[in-house]
Parts: structure tokens; C-alpha cells; sequence
């Protein structure tokens, strides 16, 4: 049996705070106003239980409340996270998902990125909650799939994010001969209900995730730099397979270092793009602050 923990993960709106947990939930995506739109939820009924609670989302690995004004989240949230873990972990249903107990047919198709040495195999579900890079078989212990995939001789580094795995290859092997056979791995894969992440590594993902919000107290050129990348950088480059994350600025000299995972790291022209995409974005939302973007592979 399953054994949920439960991340408290905070968000842009004050008033809605996320319950990630270590084991996805549900397949779809809920919401729910009030306790008579909850037929199909019971654990939404039993929140709604709760004076305070104004909305509940359910989707994936989380559960996300949104507060009436009457508290704060400070004095409530470790009780209702302390509510979910014994909530889920006596096996009481989440919500009762029409066609649950049929199993869902997986798809896996390939996608070609600016990488010739990476090709994008997406899924027609959530595989991961968050981003995972792994670069060899060791950092892959806590993946069953990075695991299995490094078995592949052919096969370099792994990346995953949301519905997607994008596979670097050595050029000892083209694409055309070995891209049918990973495309069939992951689907059949995915088709015995394996899970691409262990339970435990989606949770230290998280608590370091959460440390990380709460020490890190970034000036706020450095928050409008992260925004920017969240909201106009970060989709485009994950439909390439990769990823793009904040590490530094330095507004002596005005230089903005970010860090390019997946399909991106290593690329032979995404750095170049991608650096001079992000500088002249960057230049011209933000002036005179910015005057590089160093661009370094993950």
C-alpha cells in the first residue's frame, strides 16, 4: 500500500496554497465552488468540511485550496497537510474518475528538436509533477525509466518534464534505426503502470523545492528576471524538449547567467539562440539592468 506525504508548496495568489503529494491522485483536473459541486469527490466534501476553505483543485499530485479571509494559511496549513496524510493514507477515494477502472491506453510519439542529439518522446499523460535531469545511471537510482533507459548503450543523458522524456543520444547510433525501439520501451513502459519517478525522489524534489523558496530571498530585479523566464521563455523551450532555470544576476556588471537542460544543453545553435533571444527579451522589458546573458549547459 501506498504511503503519502504531503509538501506544502506555496503559490502567486496569497489566498491559494498547494498540497503536493508523493503519489499522483487523479488523472484529470477538478474544481469545485461548494460541497454540492463535490458529488463526485469525497475528499473535496470532507475539505469543504473546513469554515475557511472556498475552493478545492484537484489534479495530478496535488491538491490546491483557496482560503476565505477569515485565517491566514500560517495557522492552518499544518493541520489541513496533517488531514490529507491520514486522509489518503487510510485509502479512502479521491474522486470517483468515470472509466478509473479501465486502463488507459498509452500513446508515446517522437518529436525531432533543434538537438540532433536529442529526440522528445511525449506521452499522452503526466508523467512527472516537476523537471528531472539525469546525466549517467547513477544520479537515474531513484528513476525506474532514466534506469531502465540507460540500459540502452546508446543512450547518454535523460531529461523529463510534465508529459515528455527527452533522450540525448552518443553518435555512435542514428536516429532512424534506434528511435521505433525507445518510442515502444516507453509505451510499453508506461502501459504496465510503472512509475518514471520514485515516490520518494518526487518528494525530496519537492522539500528542496520548498527550501529553496523560503531561503532564497531574491532582490527584485532577480524576481522580474525569473518571471519573465517563467511566463515568456520557459513554455517555448519546453516544446523543444529542454528546459531554461535562473541561477544568477550580478547588477554590478549586469550580467544574467541561466542554466539550459535537455534537449537545450549542449545544443550546437540553442545557445547562441537562445542567449541572444534571452538578452534582447530581457534588454528590452528591462532597460539598462541587463547588459549579458551567459547561457551554461546543465
Amino acid at each position: 500500500m501506498k504511503e503519502y506525504n504531503i509538501t506544502v508548496v506555496a503559490t502567486n495568489n496569497p489566498k491559494i496554497l498547494k498540497f503536493e503529494a508523493n503519489h499522483f491522485l487523479v488523472k484529470g483536473q477538478y474544481e469545485y465552488k461548494n460541497i454540492d459541486e463535490a458529488k463526485d469527490s469525497p475528499l473535496a466534501q470532507q475539505l469543504f468540511y473546513l469554515p475557511f476553505v472556498k475552493t478545492v483543485y484537484i489534479a495530478s499530485n496535488f491538491v490546491g485550496l483557496e482560503r476565505f479571509d477569515i485565517v491566514e494559511w500560517d495557522d492552518v496549513k499544518n493541520e489541513v497537510a496533517q488531514q490529507l496524510v491520514e486522509y489518503l493514507n487510510a485509502g479512502e477515494p479521491i474522486v470517483i474518475e468515470e472509466g478509473s477502472d479501465k486502463k488507459q491506453p498509452i500513446t508515446v510519439y517522437a518529436e525531432v528538436t533543434p538537438n540532433p542529439a536529442v529526440m522528445k518522446f511525449v506521452c499522452n499523460k503526466r508523467i512527472v509533477p516537476a523537471t528531472f535531469e539525469f546525466k549517467n545511471i547513477d544520479e537515474a537510482k531513484n528513476s525506474p525509466l532514466a534506469s531502465a533507459l540507460f540500459h540502452f548503450p546508446f543512450v547518454k543523458e535523460v531529461f523529463m518534464d510534465e508529459n515528455y522524456v527527452s533522450v540525448t543520444k552518443y553518435e555512435v547510433a542514428d536516429w532512424e534505426e534506434v528511435n521505433m525501439q525507445l518510442r515502444e520501451f516507453i509505451r510499453d513502459f508506461f502501459s504496465e503502470g510503472k512509475e518514471a519517478v520514485a515516490a520518494e525522489a518526487i518528494q525530496k524534489s519537492n522539500a528542496t523545492k520548498q527550501q529553496q523558496q523560503t531561503e532564497t530571498n531574491y532582490d527584485d530585479t532577480s524576481q522580474q528576471i525569473i518571471d519573465i523566464l517563467e511566463e515568456y521563455v520557459k513554455p517555448a523551450v519546453a516544446s523543444d524538449g529542454g528546459n531554461i532555470q535562473f541561477q544568477s544576476y550580478e547588477a554590478e556588471s549586469g550580467t544574467v547567467s541561466v542554466i539550459l537542460q535537455g534537449a537545450c544543453s549542449g545544443c550546437p545553435s540553442s545557445t547562441f539562440t537562445l542567449k541572444n533571444g534571452i538578452e534582447t527579451m530581457l534588454k528590452n522589458m528591462m532597460g539598462d539592468k541587463i547588459r549579458e546573458v551567459v547561457a551554461l549547459n546543465g
